[in-house]
């Protein structure tokens, strides 16, 4: 077997092509970075430029299945510019694929896409399933409700499309955590807001499985990525800091001072989604890493 991989050299994607080497699945990747394509058996490199509809055609050659990674951060500040760059990292790279699929023949029967459970309603009691209709309608939503639409747009090519709703991805390579422990490591770390609002997290290898799980066991349709037991603010934070032995000296960040300080970007960290995982394990997936703890020890191993 042979996929596509957009976002391959970020950091899901770096996982991701390692277990899919694993499994004897060989990747196509494309970069918009020159300097970033490599010539492998296993792992070929492509050129492309969704902002002037320009890709390596080659890159489709004997390709089962893509799994469609690309978009640009949201943990940087949402200026007019970046929100513009977020909605056209997402889309327009969906859009290209599909144009340059249209007219060519090929074997790909599957498109796995990334989503976020951003789509859910903020709420403190609601267990958001796939089937919830509880929607934010707030930009991270909107957002992740174009993404999920565009990506859709791809079965028109007979293709079966999945979506993975992707919560806090835990790494020790960067992404979100590097965010959140950093104050914790300066102790100017402190939990935000009530600290009771839900985070539903993933660790790094298993949302990397997850995508694997999928792709080979053809799975169609959305799928939560998030560990069977989501966490609270306040139970990160605390567990972060007890590991990083790193006292929280700070009372609580009110709400308001969050948002003064993160703007509209507030909702990552204020927003509450308390989602279930219950269908991807239903389908055979077993979760390495379902408590905070041992997987944030896991990405923590040096400050043990």
């Amino acid at each position: 077997m042979r996929v596509l991989v957009t976002g391959a050299t970020g950091l899901v994607g770096q996982e991701l092509v390692k277990q899919l080497h694993a499994e004897n699945i060989s990747v196509n990747y494309l970069t918009t970075s020159k300097e970033k394509v490599k010539s492998q058996p296993n792992y070929q490199g492509f050129y492309w430029n969704p902002r002037k509809n320009d890709i390596d055609k080659n890159c489709f050659k004997a390709v089962n299945a893509i799994i469609n990674l690309a978009g640009a951060s949201v943990g940087k500040p949402w200026t007019s510019s970046h929100k513009q760059a977020l909605i056209d990292s997402r889309l327009n790279t969906i859009d290209l694929l599909k144009s340059s699929l249209k007219n060519i023949e090929h074997n790909i029967d599957h498109f796995i896409s990334a989503s976020a459970i951003g789509i859910y309603e903020s709420d403190y009691r609601i267990l958001h399933d796939e089937d919830s209709t509880a929607l934010a309608d707030d930009f991270l939503g909107e957002l992740v409700k174009m993404w999920e639409a565009k990506a859709e747009e791809m079965s028109a090519l007979g293709m079966e499309v999945s979506l993975v709703r992707t919560g806090i991805v835990l790494s020790e390579n960067g992404g979100a955590l590097e965010k959140i422990k950093k104050p914790i490591q300066n102790y100017v770390g402190a939990v935000l807001g009530d600290g009771k609002q839900w985070q539903s997290w993933i660790h790094i290898s298993d949302i990397a499985s997850i995508y694997v799980h999928i792709l080979e066991s053809k799975l169609e349709g959305v799928f939560n990525a998030v560990s069977p037991n989501p966490s609270t603010n306040k139970e990160l934070t605390v567990q972060i800091s007890e590991i990083l032995n790193k006292p929280l000296i700070l009372p609580p960040v009110p709400k308001f001072a969050v948002k003064i300080l993160l703007g509209e970007r507030s909702t990552l960290v204020l927003a509450s989604q308390m989602v279930s995982a219950q269908k991807i394990q239903t389908s055979g997936y077993h979760f390495k890493y379902v408590q905070i703890k041992a997987a944030l020890e896991d990405v923590l191993p040096h400050q043990k």
